[in-house]
């Protein structure tokens, strides 16, 4: 399956509740060259749901300036949610919802082939991690996760409620320039240029 072929099947799926309240899906997206780290976050939110891409709204705002400062500009790396449609009023997606959404994003990373996976908040974490699994307890040392280097990291969003001079944020923060420092010591920089996502 290529990333395109993904994409247009999870933009048609119905298989579970959310897809009756969802204005669209959300696939995620790649870089046309290919990206050795991927993001992985809970599920779209009110703008992700209006305009059909990941992370446009303040906590995407967020993670592209703490990314670019991390040396990893936002248009190299892959983005991709635990779960592709919004649940409605923005709560945390249902064990069930992410149960039947699951092989979307086992399918994304089978496509992708990242060196690197950054879980953003508890949700994504326990996602890779299993239901028990703390953030606050992970995060700060990368974890290893099916042959791959995962770090364990706030969500934007989380960040952002404890404001500028928050710790989530600096914890963020920090994340990112560990994972930009795995990324170069293994495999030399990144992947992708501007304005160069991959068809959905």
């Amino acid at each position: 399956m290529t990333w395109a072929g993904l994409a247009r099947s999870i933009r048609a799926c119905t298989a579970c509740d959310l897809a009756a309240t969802r204005t669209q899906a959300v696939p995620g997206q790649l870089p046309t060259a290919g990206a050795a780290v991927l993001l992985v976050g809970e599920g779209p939110g009110a703008a992700e749901d209006a305009c059909g891409e990941p992370f446009v709204g303040r906590s995407g705002q967020l993670l592209d300036e703490l990314l670019a400062q991390a040396g990893l500009p936002r248009h190299t790396v892959a983005v991709a949610n635990v779960v592709k449609c919004r649940p409605p009023g923005n709560r945390a997606p249902k064990r069930p919802e992410i149960a039947t959404c699951r092989h979307w994003l086992v399918e994304q990373i089978e496509v992708i082939d990242p060196r690197v996976v950054v879980a953003l908040g508890g949700t994504a974490t326990q996602w890779f991690l299993g239901p028990g699994a703390r953030l606050t307890q992970l995060r700060g040392v990368p974890q290893r996760w099916d042959g791959r280097t995962l770090v364990v990291t706030y969500h934007p969003s989380a960040a952002l409620r404890f404001g500028p001079r928050g710790a989530p944020v600096a914890a963020l923060r920090a994340d990112l320039q560990t994972v930009a420092a795995v990324l170069a010591e293994r495999e030399g920089g990144v992947t992708g240029s501007a304005n160069d996502w991959a068809p959905e």
